[in-house]
């Protein structure tokens, strides 16, 4: 069901109970075959996402020549070509609707000898990329966008990248990640500073990988023309996908829920955090490391959740999982406020807006910030809502549904195919109440 329909219908389920694993780690997954695309010797991804975001990935590199074979769902074989073995693609490159996707193959295109345009779907051709454009400019690069920074972006080769030392205006992984990765094509060295830490999967991965690479929590430097060494990459479960699980569990009553093998990057688990601060029981075990990237089963069992603030502290740590956590806000005892999250504004929908006139149209109180909003709980009424089109808030108002007083009406869900597929299923099985729309 999940991408095929275009409505769901939600409602209060049953307690969440049993063991669930959530698909694929996406970040892992994009980042797993860009690497192993780039590198000498064959790559084999387990676990990998079968999303449309990874999917669309994997179909650019195959068009810029690397071969990669899908042996059985959720697994890859890469045949990496080394550096500068990709080769140019007469038609557009479509990211479909991943933003990383995009901003990180303009890192590894702005080093190719040729030319390279990248194309994304509505919702990405309207996503900013000038974040990532200008540094990657003070590098060398030459590329073109839309008015205001906008895809489509015609990356021009043949340009000699340089190294620089760049401190990121905003904290961004998906910025830092496309510098480290032209930085593989520039002379000397390419260090980045960040203002708050963010995720550090491709300074992990370009490690597995063999490449020399310096850092630390809000900081990264390497030195580029060397060489990526083909490795086994196994993708943990997506701490993102488990976020909605997470909350469902902790706001029905009765429910104990065990997620497996989830990825437990420290840049990645913000939420987990904020849900403990507001009294969420959830426990770590069976704890190990998967190609580098630590690894949890969570256990979560129901409990009553209070109203927090959450600030610049916490917010680069859980920026995609901030729609599960208003709908955690909704259901607590007292007001949530949310602040240093603008960057919520410009992700696949305004995320801040859109939650917001969702539980509003389900009853609540919510003020919006330019940063944030203040989520005041009550009785969550029956009601309709748009997703605009963003995977996220569709799965977030799911959970919210559970603890409704009537049916609630999800529009526009189509996109949850691009970091969840399957999630209705997974959803249904474990106690949600959830069918496609008429």
């Amino acid at each position: 069901m999940s991408g095929s329909t275009q409505h769901w219908i939600a409602r209060p389920g049953q307690p969440l109970r049993g063991t669930v694993r959530v698909p694929g780690d996406k970040s892992v997954s994009h980042r797993a075959i860009m690497l192993g695309a780039l590198a000498e010797g064959v790559t084999r991804v387990s676990g990998f996402l079968e999303g449309e975001d990874t999917r669309a990935t994997a179909r650019v590199f195959e068009q810029l020549g690397v071969r990669i074979e899908t042996p059985s769902a959720s697994e890859r074989i890469v045949h990496g070509v080394g550096l500068r073995g990709l080769r140019a693609s007469a038609a557009p490159l479509d990211c479909g609707n991943a933003g990383t996707g995009m901003r990180l193959l303009a890192g590894v295109l702005a080093g190719q000898a040729f030319d390279s345009v990248l194309v994304g779907d509505a919702s990405l051709s309207k996503r900013p990329m000038r974040r990532v454009i200008d540094p990657l400019a003070r590098m060398g690069a030459r590329i073109d966008a839309e008015e205001g920074g906008l895809p489509p972006l015609r990356i021009h080769g043949g340009q000699a990248l340089q190294g620089i030392d760049y401190t990121l205006p905003v904290a961004s992984a998906q910025v830092k990640s496309a510098l480290l990765l032209a930085g593989l094509y520039a002379n000397g060295d390419t260090i980045v500073h960040e203002p708050h830490p963010t995720r550090d999967y491709t300074e992990r991965m370009l490690a597995a990988f063999g490449w020399p690479i310096t850092f630390s929590p809000g900081f990264a430097r390497l030195s580029g023309c060397g060489v990526l060494r083909a490795t086994d990459v196994n993708v943990p479960a997506d701490f993102s996908s488990a976020a909605f699980f997470l909350v469902a569990a902790s706001i029905v009553p009765g429910s104990e829920l065990r997620l497996q093998a989830v990825g437990m990057n420290p840049r990645r688990t913000g939420l987990l955090t904020a849900l403990r601060r507001m009294g969420a029981d959830i426990r770590e075990e069976n704890a190990t490391e998967q190609g580098g990237e630590p690894v949890a089963d969570l256990v979560v069992r129901y409990a009553p959740l209070h109203g927090i603030e959450v600030d610049g502290e916490l917010a680069p740590d859980m920026i995609d999982e901030f729609p599960a956590l208003f709908v955690a806000a909704a259901c607590a005892e007292g007001a949530t406020t949310i602040r240093d999250a603008a960057e919520l504004r410009v992700k696949e929908s305004d995320r801040i807006a859109t939650m917001a006139q969702g539980l509003r149209a389900l009853g609540l109180d919510v003020e919006e910030h330019p940063d944030g909003a203040t989520i005041v709980p009550g009785p969550l009424r029956a009601g309709e809502v748009d997703s605009h089109g963003d995977h996220r808030i569709a799965m977030s108002f799911a959970v919210a549904a559970q603890r409704a007083a009537g049916e609630v009406r999800i529009g526009d869900v189509a996109n949850v195919a691009t970091s969840f597929p399957g999630f209705d299923t997974l959803a249904r099985d474990s106690g949600i109440w959830l069918a496609p729309g008429a």
